[in-house]
């Protein structure tokens, strides 16, 4: 519990074998539940999970693998029924600083926002992200920002929190199902008025590739702009009479 409110951490799961044990054991306490989605990974990651003596840590497998926005909002569907009222999502490759936590869900269980965004440039250790990932992000944020409205500076950094009237709130089965479901959720988020906020969290990286390559930054701006066009169709419909 944090101030009076259930906490779930959702942790989506492709491959990690190696590193699922150690996100799952660096769990503070005043988490109630953790959800590990594991994507169909083709390793022994659910048999990784299964090790796990913790019993707040729930396993839940697709039989195909989905994409990470769609292992996520499998995870919020599973928390939501275990009656979490604050929904973390960390990565299960240990690259999300535990530390960081109480400062992401915070603002949500005080009910000063509906969404918390870690964003990895506020932080000290801004310099040790990858150039390529810092150049992609910041252009991603540009397109971003312009297409919700939102002041966002780290959309893709996806250690996140969610209250539980948003998640409620949104058709989570129509979220991006893989790269670029978090702007797609920012794009829903923002069409419902819901109140977005950033808190810094510490980068972490330790030999591990960046799953962001230049092509994805294409593909990340289709979806983002797939969004503004179903959310915003008058603003839509007048940019392509102006053309």
């Amino acid at each position: 519990m944090w101030l009076g409110r259930r906490i779930a951490v959702v942790i989506p799961a492709f491959g990690e074998e190696r590193l699922i044990g150690r996100t799952l054991a660096s769990l503070p306490d005043f988490v109630d539940h953790a959800v590990v989605v594991d994507d169909a990974s083709p390793d022994r990651t659910a048999d990784a999970v299964r090790c796990c003596s913790d019993p707040r840590v729930e396993l839940v497998r697709h039989s195909e693998n989905r994409g990470v926005g769609a292992a996520i909002a499998t995870g919020y569907g599973v928390a939501l029924r275990h009656g979490a009222d604050v929904m973390a999502v960390m990565a299960g490759d240990a690259q999300m600083d535990p530390a960081d936590l109480p400062a992401v869900i915070d603002p949500v269980a005080r009910g000063d926002a509906d969404y918390v965004k870690g964003n990895r440039f506020l932080h000290p250790e801004a310099h040790r992200m990858p150039v390529l990932r810092r150049m992609g992000s910041g252009a991603l944020a540009v397109l971003t920002r312009a297409a919700t409205g939102l002041s966002v500076d780290d959309t893709q950094c996806g250690y996140t929190a969610l209250g539980r009237s948003a998640a409620q709130d949104l058709p989570l089965d129509e979220l991006w199902p893989r790269f670029g479901y978090p702007n797609d959720l920012l794009g829903l988020l923002a069409s419902r008025g819901r109140v977005v906020k950033e808190v810094a969290v510490r980068p972490v990286y330790a030999g591990e590739k960046s799953g962001l390559r230049p092509w994805h930054v294409a593909q990340i701006a289709g979806v983002i702009l797939r969004r503004w066009s179903r959310e915003r169709p008058e603003a839509f419909a007048s940019s392509r009479l102006s053309l």
